[in-house]
């Protein structure tokens, strides 16, 4: 109890947190089965790091990253959900420290003699269009960091659309998926950083920008936790006849039976006794078991 109750001290007594986490941690804490909300405080980066950092990449960081840096040097915010005796870790809201702020790899992608690179991915066929940005590119013609791996669902990428040198305005947030192919996110690193934290790091978020968007599994746990900036559109009337619409405060509410002596008498139908244990017994735990299992990736 002295862990759960922590974070939300730590919150109050440094404003920085707060500040960091736009106090999405009092608005966790108050979601029914919502436990264990946890951040790993990491001090602020030195300036020397940066540029240490720019140099070594021969690009120039954009300035709300380093802003950023320069309070906490990478976030690491998690959440769990309770079920039955069960916890269940659920959000996950993360962003590489410099350190880990690394280029995409151009070098081969399997240890094998002649293996392919990412770069003989290229496929110029679909390039940019008036509604859509032009994607990027793993070759020289782009400089790609990782930001987050989203445990093992896809990477979100620091883009620099011009090559090297880099510069600081040429650069976009973009979802690499499981496929690597590229989703389009923000055109600001500050703007990503608010689509993370009001998704509250939910299980394959990112894919909600994508074509095809989040898996089923996702789309339980987005109808019982509803992001900040929910779209209603992400569960259409077709997706009704396999998502279950469940209600955190029935799933998670007591699940302690009320004990009936049996009497000798006249035996009651069997719908009477069973009617007022229904909605927290079997059926309150199988539902539990049905959304207690999602969070994997995309299955392809």
């Amino acid at each position: 109890m002295e862990e759960e109750a922590s974070p939300p001290g730590l919150g109050c007594s440094k404003p920085h947190l707060e500040k960091l986490t736009l106090g999405i941690t009092r608005i966790l804490e108050s979601s029914p089965g919502v436990t264990e909300v946890t951040i790993i405080e990491k001090p602020p980066a030195e300036r020397h790091m940066i540029s240490s950092w720019e140099q070594k990449n021969n690009c120039v960081m954009p300035e709300d990253v380093k802003n950023f840096y320069l309070m906490t040097n990478g976030f690491h915010m998690t959440w769990s959900v309770k079920l039955d005796e069960h916890i269940i870790p659920l959000g996950s809201m993360a962003i590489n420290s410099i350190s880990k702020l690394t280029q995409l790899t151009q070098s081969s992608m399997y240890s094998l003699p002649n293996a392919p690179t990412l770069a003989d991915l290229e496929d110029d066929t679909h390039e940019a269009s008036d509604d859509q940005p032009e994607k990027p590119h793993f070759d020289s013609r782009s400089v790609i960091f990782e930001l987050d791996s989203c445990n093992g669902s896809g990477k979100v990428c620091l883009v620099y659309k011009s090559g090297k040198p880099a510069l600081a305005e040429d650069t976009e947030i973009w979802f690499l998926d499981r496929a690597l192919y590229w989703h389009f996110l923000t055109d600001t690193f500050t703007a990503y950083y608010r689509l993370l934290i009001t998704h509250l790091g939910l299980p394959q978020w990112q894919y909600a920008f994508t074509s095809y968007g989040i898996s089923p599994q996702a789309k339980q746990w987005f109808s019982m936790y509803k992001p900040i900036t929910y779209n209603t559109s992400l569960l259409t009337e077709e997706t009704d006849s396999f998502v279950n619409k469940l209600d955190p405060s029935k799933v998670f509410k007591s699940k302690n039976k009320i004990v009936i002596p049996k009497k000798k008498g006249p035996v009651q139908p069997a719908g009477g006794q069973k009617g007022p244990s229904g909605p927290s017994g079997p059926s309150t735990s199988s539902t539990s078991k049905s959304s207690s299992g999602s969070g994997n990736p995309i299955r392809k």
